[in-house]
This record gives C-alpha cells, structure tokens and sequence, in this order.
C-alpha cells in the first residue's frame, strides 16, 4: 500500500492470503543483540533483503544462533538461492559476500525483472520446506544461480573461508 512501511504492508497482504498465521512485523534498524536475540526463537530465517549490510547481519546472527539462513537475491534478469545451515566445515553468507564487496549493486540501481524475484521467492520457500520437513538435501555449501534470460540454473560450491570474521578459527 503507497504511504505504508513495507512491513506493515507484507503483514497485511500475508494475512488476507492465511489468516491463521502470526506476523509480528518489525519497522525498526536492529542491533546485532537485537537481531541475534530475535533470531534465536526462530527455525530458519528467509533472507529477502536487497541490502548487503542488512544481509551480514542476518549472517552473523544466524551464525550465532546456529539458525540455518536462506538467502535469496536477484539483480537485473539473473537470481540466485543459497542454504546456510552452519555446521561445521560449510561458509557462511560472509564468506560469499566478501567475493562483491560493499560496492555491489542493488536491485534499484541497476533494475529486476519482477517475475524472477517469484522465481527466486519460490526457491528460497522449497528449501525451507526441505529444511523444516528434513526432505531432501539443502542447497547448502553451495549457490544456485539461475539466469532468467536463458532459463538456465548453474551451481557453484562455496568454500569456507578460514579467515571469515563470522565462522572462521
């Protein structure tokens, strides 16, 4: 809805889709503490951010509350899906967004393709299914990337790396 925060927003039209379903939405910047502290009491987290500072976030709270993270992105016509589970040996988000740096672009200032975000929406809900359900085998350790302008996914192993500030020794 114009003029409403996002958060509300989503909570609205999620609630009109499964009335039977709890949102607490948070309109506010979270402190690391904050953010790990409302991390903690969850499953997994989704991570549907477009923002590489708000995703490191995510990252080390998860890590520190050993919640697996789902992470999606998608910039211009190309998207991509990986599974965190932190267990031990496997990368965290850190490790991948060290690879772009702070200077990547964001999804508004180089455009996406609005069905790719469902594209990659819908992949980021099968993994979840897979990781609550314990079905099948996460896209952990890895990054699924799909390129919208041939339909072609490709996957790419992750390598921890030893001197990650988040999950290395």
């Amino acid at each position: 809805t114009v003029g409403q925060p996002k958060v509300e927003s989503a909570r609205d039209a999620l609630a009109r889709i499964n009335p039977h379903i709890t949102i607490t939405p948070v309109n506010a910047r979270l402190d690391d503490d904050a953010m790990t502290s409302l991390i903690a009491g969850h499953s997994l987290v989704l991570d549907c951010t477009d923002n590489v500072s708000v995703r490191n976030q995510l990252n080390a709270g998860c890590y520190t509350a050993k919640v697996p993270l789902i992470s999606g992105a998608a910039i211009r016509m190309e998207g991509q899906v990986t599974v965190f589970t932190y267990r031990e040996n496997e990368p965290c988000y850190r490790c991948l967004s060290r690879l772009f740096g702070e200077n990547a672009l964001t999804c508004v200032e180089a455009g996406v393709m609005a069905p790719l975000i469902g594209v990659i929406g819908s992949l980021q809900a099968m993994e979840a299914i897979k990781l609550l359900a314990h079905y099948g085998q996460p896209a952990s350790g890895k990054i699924v990337m799909y390129d919208a302008m041939t339909c072609q996914f490709r996957e790419m192993k992750l390598m921890r790396n030893p001197g990650c500030e988040v999950c290395g020794q």
